[in-house]
């Protein structure tokens, strides 16, 4: 019976993951700066941006294979004004004196837009948005 439970319980994740898969948006970012990503620090370059809508989590991994984090989503939101008026899929960074972290991520249209946990600044740092586009993979 346990090797039973244990086989469907493998093709249960199978299966979630398959789902998952198949509603991933995968894109490209040019990023022109140094970032924090879940807490990992990441240089400025080419990414491969996916993001799976089946459970919000976002995966980035640069062109050169050095640098990847996967960072999990907050509760889905209306896209800023911001982000609809830059006219496409964007990333957005709340960047400090010395760092950017990534904030969130909008794919564009009428798909909800979503937030990132990232590291609270100093009392009087300032503090400024920066928004990178989101392109389509060739291919896609």
């Amino acid at each position: 019976m346990t090797n039973f439970t244990t086989r469907l319980m493998v093709a249960a994740a199978t299966l979630v993951a398959a789902a998952g898969a198949a509603s991933a948006q995968t894109m490209k970012a040019e990023i022109p700066f140094t970032f924090r990503a879940n807490g990992k620090v990441m240089t400025a370059g080419t990414y491969e941006v996916t993001l799976s809508h089946g459970m919000p989590l976002l995966y980035l991994r640069s062109n050169d294979g050095n640098h990847a984090a996967i960072v999990a989503a907050q509760a889905p939101h209306d896209a800023p004004k911001p982000w609809r008026a830059a006219g496409g899929p964007v990333l957005s960074f709340e960047c400090g004196n010395s760092l950017c972290s990534l904030a969130g991520v909008w794919s564009g249209g009428d798909k909800p837009a979503y937030n990132f946990a990232k590291p609270k600044l100093g009392k009087d740092e300032p503090t400024r948005m920066a928004l990178v586009a989101l392109l389509p993979e060739k291919g896609d």
